[in-house]
């Protein structure tokens, strides 16, 4: 099995009073093992509701998430760890998924701990993550709120990598960073693909940061995807006129 996911006719659907907004509509495309695939899109085109869907914080109403060659359909509390076992997320803002009271390295040590390392086992082993994502052991004391949106990013990347899962979704994970940091990281996730061979799924909504990384495209729009390929082919031949406005809009 050389897929480490696969969606097939995924859909989600929510109601606000009498209106039914279909945000994700019967969406199929699978992430190879060691690929990276990006999800791109504006926002309000379902990008994100697919990682969430994938991860189980929201519930299917229509389809399946194959993972890791098992179907994993509305997981239930022993099912959603597996999945995140499997599965680690890296959010837009990486300030607010940390505890601003708990210090990153402890944060870090908090996932080893959950596996069963031992406690100062788990100390070292969360510098080591730190420093292979760019920061020094000094970090591992300080709070989300002393260091930079860009260090913090780096700092959630490692807590994310220290699980050691098979597949990292990273959900908007630079839209927040000044463009050379953006840049940073995206070489910082480049490299975490090569070395310790993850699959990647990078939603994002910026067809130019994309195209240095990721193996594949699929462009989506109004919950459905819309055109797919690799990032040269889409970005230097879309076929549909959405996917040249995306483009049109960063040029």
């Amino acid at each position: 099995m050389n897929r480490i996911l696969a969606v097939s006719n995924l859909k989600k659907t929510y109601t606000k009073g009498k209106t039914t907004i279909c945000a994700v509509d019967e969406i199929s495309f699978h992430v190879d093992k060691g690929e990276c695939l990006a999800l791109v899109g504006e926002s309000g085109s379902g990008k994100s509701t697919v990682a969430k869907l994938i991860t189980g914080l929201e519930s299917l109403d229509g389809g399946d998430i194959i993972l890791d060659g098992k179907v994993i359909k509305n997981p239930g509390r022993k099912e959603l760890k597996r999945v995140y076992q499997l599965v680690q997320m890296v959010f837009q803002m990486p300030v607010d998924s940390f505890n601003p009271r708990i210090r990153l390295g402890e944060s870090v040590m908090e996932g080893l701990i959950n596996q069963g390392m031992g406690r100062q086992e788990a100390k070292h082993k969360a510098i080591d993550y730190l420093e292979i994502c760019g920061l020094g052991p000094e970090f591992a004391s300080r709070y989300p709120s002393e260091v930079s949106g860009g260090e913090c990013q780096r700092a959630s990347i490692a807590r994310a990598i220290a699980r050691k899962p098979q597949l990292l979704i990273c959900d908007e994970a630079t839209s927040a960073l000044d463009v050379t940091v953006q840049a940073q990281i995206m070489t910082l996730l480049s490299q975490l693909r090569e070395d310790q061979g993850m699959s990647q799924l990078m939603i994002c909504h910026d067809l130019a940061l994309v195209q240095q990384c990721c193996d594949r495209v699929l462009v989506m729009h109004q919950g459905r995807v819309v055109e797919t390929g690799t990032p040269d082919e889409v970005i230097s031949s879309p076929r549909e006129a959405y996917t040249k406005k995306l483009i049109d809009s960063i040029l």
